[in-house]
């Protein structure tokens, strides 16, 4: 179908905001948009596409879980329509430190898709148009609206691109090619000429997902079934957490062995990972299953999860084994896994390539530092992952928002959240491969805790607009009773009494000599707050809501005392470098003793402060000194 200007129309409707894409990054996008009182379109070139999950059907997992709790902490909608919606949930690492827990719900994926499209049909000034758009609108490098396929003109003063893995998409297995999005769904493929017409840098990338198999050809006797934890906690700050007990889902565990490892190698020839087909850089940590086996030769085995896609379907998601082999070769390697000797497939895997941009053409607010009024958020912005499209969605119809209102934009620094770790490594990194969100990025990460996700940003939500008064006043209430449980366990002693002596054993706790806090209790790695509920007679009532969040609180708080403060202390010193502002208009090339590649890269980037500069590959510490010199001068 060819794409033809000659039937402009004008929309009569005025909108504020136009979001494009209905995926994890524009639905947080028009939701707060619409809830900030801006009468908001949100385009999708399906409505049965809305909160899609086309790879893996879950929510949250390692580092990803911290960024739906930060989400949810600031007025999303994705830990709540989790809450609403999960067949399956886990606390990961819990044998680790609690920076490192993250939790992981399996999703009944139609549902999903199901609950977070009433939310935004139910939304107050939010629209959704079932349309292509192929053309960004501008004057003199201001936003002015959105052209659709069918020609139609949306006057709007402000454009959020969440776009995903749909501009120009292609999906690939063997020799099939097919210029289709994610599930066969319609690709867009006019955009990003209009894209490149305004001077955006574009790149291209790929993802993948595995086959979707059917669940009566599966043996589950040949595998390890795998469970849900046996007290489920919410992602949402708002889900009572009576709510989320349910009767679980289960999930299976299998591996692959060297019977499929030889297939793989011997049908590379026809991937078209390694033929050359495939033009587009996939993401490094989620490789498929044909780079497993090449770049993990020693590996003997991998891992299998064998994960349902719902509870209404026989579908089954083979997680770990994505792949755009052909085939009767996807075929052959899948019937070598223990439990899939007679398995059928209902959906083959495949690769898709998309076009996205770098990152480093945005400002930390999510606008493109060439283009007034036009914001972009999630997988077209060179990320992967749904969790780390929602937060920038969110991130990014807050700032588009407060633009409109004429205030300084919401940049959440590194010290503040995972979110404002992945959006200050998306705009200051060079990114060659999409990004995944890891606790390992985050350098404050005890500080950045999924369970204190509402102490670091609730409050700012609040400010925004997109926490309620009610549930602020909830979350007040919840501290007051921290803090004074806090002090009281700071003044309440226990002897070296029998009780209190049998307890201390039968936890592998020293013996006391004296008399001792509970508090100090509480800090010994063995014991916990929980566990001395046995000998505290004082302890009070908390409300039946809020108990469990207390009771953790309390304990980690007086368990990692001491490396808090230590965190708290390095945060001190990285405030005062991402406080020092750097002048728009700063002439680099007046500022003598920077090297060459420092200047280059400071003038294509143009950070917003030395924090940011810093971080920027090719600017050494050295060069951070003469800028510090240089500003301090013009003060």
């Amino acid at each position: 179908m060819k794409f033809s200007a000659n039937s402009v129309w004008e929309n009569k409707d005025y909108y504020d905001v136009a979001v494009i894409g209905a995926g994890h990054a524009g639905c947080e996008a028009a939701l707060a948009c619409a809830r900030l009182g801006f009468h908001t379109v949100v385009f999708t070139v399906s409505v049965d596409s809305i909160a899609l999950m086309p790879c893996n059907p879950n929510i949250g997992g390692s580092s990803k879980g911290h960024l739906v709790r930060e989400v949810d902490a600031l007025g999303g909608e994705m830990g709540k329509v989790i809450d609403k919606t999960f067949i399956q949930s886990k606390m990961l690492n819990k044998s680790k430190g609690p920076a490192v827990h993250s939790l992981r719900a399996q999703a009944d994926k139609a549902n999903y898709s199901r609950v977070m499209r009433q939310v935004l049909e139910n939304q107050e000034r939010l629209d959704i148009r079932q349309q292509e758009v192929v053309h960004i609108l501008t004057e003199n490098q201001k936003v002015t609206g959105v052209q659709t396929f069918s020609g139609g003109i949306y006057s709007c003063k402000a454009v959020i691109l969440c776009t995903g893995t749909y501009l120009k998409a292609r999906c690939i297995y063997g020799e099939v090619s097919m210029n289709t999005g994610p599930n066969g769904l319609q690709a867009a493929n006019y955009l990003t000429d209009s894209l490149k017409q305004l001077g955006i840098k574009m790149y291209r990338f790929k993802t993948g997902t595995p086959a979707r198999i059917d669940k009566k050809s599966i043996d589950f006797s040949k595998m390890e079934e795998q469970f849900g934890d046996e007290r489920v906690i919410p992602f949402s700050f708002t889900t009572n957490p009576e709510d989320v007990q349910i009767e679980q889902a289960s999930c299976w565990l299998t591996y692959t062995n060297e019977d499929t490892h030889n297939i793989i190698r011997n049908n590379l020839e026809r991937s078209p990972l390694f033929s050359g087909m495939i033009e587009g850089t996939g993401p490094r940590y989620c490789p498929s299953i044909e780079d497993k086996v090449v770049k993990f030769a020693d590996k003997e085995r991998h891992q299998v999860f064998i994960e349902p896609e719902g509870l209404e379907t026989n579908e089954m998601y083979i997680g770990g084994m994505s792949s755009s082999l052909p085939e009767d070769v996807q075929y052959a390697m899948y019937r070598t896994v223990p439990g899939l000797e007679n398995v059928k497939i209902v959906r083959n895997a495949y690769a898709i390539e998309y076009d996205c941009i770098d990152a480093r053409q945005l400002k930390p607010t999510l606008e493109f530092k060439t283009i007034d009024g036009l914001f972009s958020g999630g997988q077209f912005n060179g990320s992967s992952g749904y969790e780390e499209a929602a937060a920038q969605g969110l991130i990014a119809g807050i700032n588009a928002v407060r633009k409109l209102k004429g205030m300084d934009g919401i940049i959440l620094d590194r010290s503040e959240g995972y979110i404002g770790v992945l959006i200050d490594d998306l705009v200051t990194k060079e990114s060659h491969e999409p990004y995944r969100m890891m606790t390992s990025r985050a350098e404050y990460r005890l500080l950045l805790r999924q369970d204190n996700a509402d102490q670091r940003l609730t409050k700012i939500g609040y400010d925004i607009g997109l926490i309620s008064e009610e549930r602020y006043e909830r979350f007040i209430t919840k501290m007051k009773y921290i803090d004074s449980e806090i002090e009281r366990l700071s003044h309440v002693y226990v002897g070296t009494g029998e009780e209190v002596q049998k307890l201390l054993r039968n936890y592998g706790s020293t013996a006391l000599v004296s008399g001792i806090s509970l508090r100090e209790l509480v800090s010994r790695p063995e014991l916990s707050y929980s566990v001395l509920s046995e000998i505290d007679e004082e302890r009070p009532e908390f409300p039946q809501d809020l108990k469990d969040e207390i009771e953790e609180q309390v304990n980690i708080r007086i368990k990692y005392e001491g490396y808090i403060h230590r965190q708290l202390r390095q945060v001190e010193h990285f405030k005062k470098l991402e406080n020092k502002l750097i002048p728009d208009d700063i002439d680099y090339d007046s500022v003598k003793s920077l090297r060459i590649e420092a200047v280059q890269k400071l003038k294509e980037l143009r950070p917003v402060s030395i924090g940011q500069a810093s971080r920027i590959s090719g600017v050494s510490p050295a060069d951070i000194s003469v800028l510090l010199v240089y500003l301090g001068g013009k003060e």
